[in-house]
C-alpha cells in the first residue's frame, strides 16, 4: 500500500527508518477509538455531500467489520502498516475497495491522533477513577471496622501523640479521594474535539465540527486548529495525575511497609501480596508493597521525560509527539494494577492491635499534661515548659512519666492538683481532640460518614 504521505517521495524508505518511524507495535491499542472517530467523520462528509448514503453506508460497515477483527484478534499487520491509522484505512480499502479513500478527505493524522488518543484516554480515565473510588470504599471500610483501634502517631518517624487506627487510614482515604476527583476535573478539561482541525490550518471542506463532538461525546470543539493538533496538555496533566497519585500509594506503601516490619509488628500482610527469601526461609517481605513504591519513580520518570520532549517544540505538530503515546498507555498501565493491587493489600492485611496498644507510651500524653494546666488558666507558652520539664525529670530518674507523684508535678508549678491522673488515659487524650479533623471516634466517624455520601455520587 503506498504511504498515506507518500506522493512527492520516489526513493525507498531505509528499513531501519521504517522501523524507527513506525508506531503500529503500541499505538494498535487505539483501534477502537480510531475506528470511532473515522466512523463519525463519515456521517459529517455525508451531512457536506463528499459522501452519498449509499458510500457512507459502506464505509460504516467495513469500519465496523476492521473493528471486529481487532477485537476478535484476527487483524493482521502487514509492512507498511506504519501506524493505527494507516492499518485501519489499508484494511479498510481490501474490504470495501477504492471507496475507503474518500475518508481521508479533508482529514489530516494530525487531527485523527490528537482524536483518538482523547478518546482513548478519556475512557481510560473514567476506568482509573472507578479503581481509586474502589480504592477510597476498602479504605473506608477498614476504618469503620477497626475504629477503636488505637496506635501512636508520628512525626518524624517519633511516637509523638496517640490517635485512631482509623484516623491514620482515612488521611489516606482522603487523599484518594481528591486524586479521584482531579481526574475527572482532568476529563472534563481534555475532553473537546480536534477532529475536522485538518494538519494545522483548518478543514476545508466545512465539516459540522459540533455534530462531530456531539456524536463523540466531547463537551465541544477545540477553536484553535493549530491548538487543536499540537495540544498534548491532557497527557501532560493525565502523568502528572498519575505520578502524585502513585506518590500517594507509595507513602502509603512505605508506612505499611515500616508497620509490617518485626519491629513494629502493627500489621502482617496476606500471604497472596508477599513473598519469602530464596535464602533465609524466615522471612516474609512485602513486595508487593516494595513494588508499589518503586513504580512510583517509573510513573514521574515518565512524566518527566515527555514534558522534556515537548518544552522546545516549535508550532504545531511535530513528529516528536509520537513520543506521547507510550508514557500515557505505560502510566495508565502502572495505575491500572498500582491501584487494584493497593486495594487488595488494604482489605487483606491482619492489624494487630494489640501490638499498636503496647507501643503507646505515657511520654506520649506529655502535651495533655500542657493542655492540663492550660484548663487551669496556666498560659501554654509557660505549661509547654513545664510539661518538658516534667519529661526532663522522668528521663533523668528513668521512670515513666505517669509515674511521676503530685508533689514532685507542683514542685515545677502549683496548679498541679490530684485530677491530674486524669491525663494518663489514652482514649480521653484521643477523644479530646474533638474539632472537625480530628482524631477522636465522633469526628472519626463524621469523616466516614462524609466520605460515604462521596462515595454514592455518580
Amino acid at each position: 500500500m503506498a504511504k498515506l504521505w507518500g506522493g512527492r517521495f520516489s526513493g525507498k524508505t531505509d528499513p531501519l527508518m521504517e522501523r524507527f518511524n513506525e508506531s503500529i507495535h503500541f499505538d494498535r491499542r487505539m483501534f477502537k477509538a480510531d475506528i470511532q472517530g473515522s466512523q463519525a467523520y463519515v456521517k459529517a462528509l455525508q451531512l457536506k455531500d463528499i459522501l452519498t448514503a449509499e458510500e457512507a453506508t459502506t464505509l460504516d460497515k467495513g469500519l465496523q467489520q476492521v473493528c471486529n477483527e481487532w477485537e476478535q484478534d484476527q487483524f493482521e499487520i502487514k509492512n507498511g502498516d506504519e501506524d493505527i491509522h494507516t492499518a485501519n484505512e489499508r484494511r479498510l480499502g481490501e474490504l470495501v475497495g477504492s471507496v475507503a479513500g474518500k475518508l481521508h478527505t479533508g482529514r489530516s493524522r494530525n487531527d485523527q491522533v490528537a482524536t483518538d488518543m482523547r478518546l482513548w484516554l478519556r475512557d481510560a480515565a473514567r476506568e482509573l477513577v472507578t479503581f481509586t473510588r474502589e480504592l477510597v470504599q476498602v479504605t473506608v471500610d477498614r476504618a469503620e471496622q477497626e475504629i477503636d483501634v488505637l496506635l501512636p502517631g508520628y512525626t518524624h518517624l517519633q511516637r509523638a501523640q496517640p490517635i485512631r487506627w482509623s484516623h491514620f487510614l482515612l488521611s489516606y482515604a482522603w487523599l484518594w479521594q481528591q486524586d479521584a476527583e482531579r481526574l475527572e476535573q482532568i476529563i472534563d478539561r481534555f475532553n473537546y474535539l480536534p477532529l475536522g482541525s485538518g494538519a494545522l490550518a483548518g478543514n476545508p471542506f466545512q465539516v459540522d465540527r459540533e455534530f462531530l463532538a456531539q456524536t463523540l461525546g466531547f463537551r465541544g470543539v477545540i477553536e484553535n486548529s493549530l491548538l487543536a493538533v499540537s495540544d498534548r496538555d491532557f497527557v501532560s496533566e493525565f502523568l502528572f495525575w498519575a505520578s502524585l497519585t502513585m506518590v500517594h500509594i507509595s507513602r502509603f506503601a512505605e508506612d505499611l511497609i515500616i508497620y509490617s516490619s518485626s519491629e513494629f509488628g502493627y500489621v502482617a500482610l496476606a500471604d497472596a501480596y508477599s513473598t519469602g527469601s530464596s535464602l533465609m526461609p524466615q522471612k516474609k517481605n512485602p513486595d508487593s508493597l516494595e513494588l508499589l513504591r518503586g513504580k512510583a519513580g517509573r510513573v514521574f520518570g515518565q512524566m518527566s521525560g515527555f514534558l522534556m520532549t515537548v518544552k522546545g517544540l516549535p508550532s504545531t505538530y511535530n513528529k516528536d509527539l509520537q513520543e506521547d503515546k507510550e508514557p500515557m498507555f505505560d502510566a495508565f498501565d502502572t495505575l491500572h494494577g498500582s491501584l487494584q493491587i493497593m486495594a487488595r493489600v488494604i482489605a487483606t492485611m491482619t492489624v494487630h492491635a494489640d501490638r499498636m496498644k503496647a507501643s503507646l507510651s505515657p511520654d506520649m500524653l506529655a502535651t495533655d499534661l500542657a493542655e492540663y494546666l492550660v484548663r487551669k488558666g496556666v498560659p501554654f507558652r509557660e505549661t509547654h515548659h513545664i510539661s518538658g520539664a516534667a519529661v526532663r525529670m522522668a528521663e533523668e530518674r528513668r521512670v515513666p512519666l505517669n509515674t511521676l507523684s503530685l508533689t514532685d508535678l507542683k514542685s515545677l508549678h502549683p496548679s498541679f492538683e490530684a485530677d491530674v491522673q486524669d491525663v494518663w488515659n489514652y482514649e480521653r487524650s484521643i477523644d479530646n481532640r474533638a474539632s472537625i479533623g480530628g482524631t477522636s471516634k465522633p469526628t472519626v466517624l463524621q469523616q466516614i460518614t462524609h466520605l460515604r455520601e462521596w462515595l454514592t455520587k455518580a
